[in-house]
């Protein structure tokens, strides 16, 4: 079967790797609303056990695990959609034999189990990282890529191996390298964690930090416009490699005053600190192949992702403080006592 040939079905059986992470969450619920079959495969290091009703299975092992392929004869599934990693790029620095052992040898695993049990597409979750510092923006799929980090360095080997097994076994795929997600959900560890690190900030009472001047630029895209490119390559862009970015540059002081200005805050100043290793200066990506290829574009501005974000996140927490009040309450009943 060559890449020409495949066209996906209007239903299909699909494994989630990563699902229960931030973007992976994301990517369930539409492809659930899509009314696709969803298998979700997270080892739950850093997800959550909710999910969207009780229409995902879930299995909770790493995509090393020699198990793997269990799933796979027991589920035989039409597509993947290759969402786990190790994201941080620090700590991709601090530890790079995990770094690789996840990202490069957890996607062999899979792309090994994808070939046996005849997976016919897999869309894999790249990165911006994988460029580096590049010479002219915005970065073009063809540009040259030369990592600054461990994890950069391990999505492109990724990618790489993806290409080999598509040339040796005829595995269908689509690779999306990602720009800046942010959005609801998001922790603040992983490598884009500085609209969300913000926001918890900002709403929590604290006072933001920013590593580096601020200067650095970055292209911002909103998780659910992520998660409709993820479902869009599932039957488009076969055999490709796909930029994922709003195509506007924004710097970490303009996205700082942004959320400040949402969350009512705007008198507050940030504290700069010393730059991190391995941090990309300027990042923006042309997503014209994905606009032509894909059928997606950004549905979100940067304003309407962070309003969004920001509304979710207040919500949460006025019902941890209402949840709080009633546990305090009813240890008062308890403890005979009235207000």
């Amino acid at each position: 079967m060559n890449c020409e040939e495949w066209e996906s079905p209007i239903v299909m059986k699909i494994i989630v790797t990563g699902g229960a992470g931030f973007i992976g969450l994301h990517t369930v619920e539409l492809l659930l609303e899509q009314r696709h079959e969803v298998v979700i495969v997270d080892n739950l290091g850093e997800g959550t056990r909710t999910f969207p009703g009780a229409k995902a299975a879930l299995y909770p092992i790493d995509i090393g695990s020699e198990h793997l392929a269990d799933i796979f004869a027991a589920e035989r599934p039409d597509a993947v959609i290759h969402l786990a990693a190790q994201v941080s790029v620090q700590r991709s620095l601090e530890n790079p034999s995990a770094d690789a052992r996840h990202n490069i040898v957890g996607t062999v695993n899979l792309l090994k189990q994808c070939a046996d049990y005849g997976v016919s597409k897999l869309v894999f979750a790249s990165s911006a990282a994988v460029y580096g510092n590049a010479a002219m923006l915005p970065i073009h799929e063809g540009e040259g890529a030369e990592p600054l980090s461990f994890y950069g360095a391990s999505k492109k080997m990724a990618e790489h191996y993806i290409r080999l097994f598509s040339e040796r076994y005829g595995l269908n795929y689509t690779i999306l390298r990602y720009a800046n997600v942010y959005g609801m959900r998001q922790n603040t560890r992983g490598e884009s964690g500085a609209a969300a690190s913000f926001v918890k900030q900002l709403l929590e009472g604290g006072r933001p930090h920013i590593n580096g001047s601020g200067e650095q630029t970055r292209d911002f895209i909103y998780v659910k416009d992520v998660a409709a490119a993820n479902a869009a390559a599932l039957a488009h862009g076969d055999c490709e490699t796909l930029n994922i970015g709003s195509g506007r540059r924004t710097s970490v002081n303009e996205l700082f005053r942004l959320v400040s200005r949402i969350c009512g805050r705007e008198e507050l100043t940030p504290e700069y600190r010393p730059a991190l290793p391995g941090d990309i200066q300027d990042s923006l990506l042309d997503n014209r192949r994905a606009l032509r290829t894909l059928p997606w574009e950004p549905a979100y501005s940067l304003l309407d992702g962070l309003t969004e974000t920001i509304r979710y996140e207040q919500e949460l927490r006025g019902e941890r403080r209402e949840e709080r009040r009633e546990e305090r309450l009813s240890e008062a009943a308890r403890a005979g006592l009235y207000f």
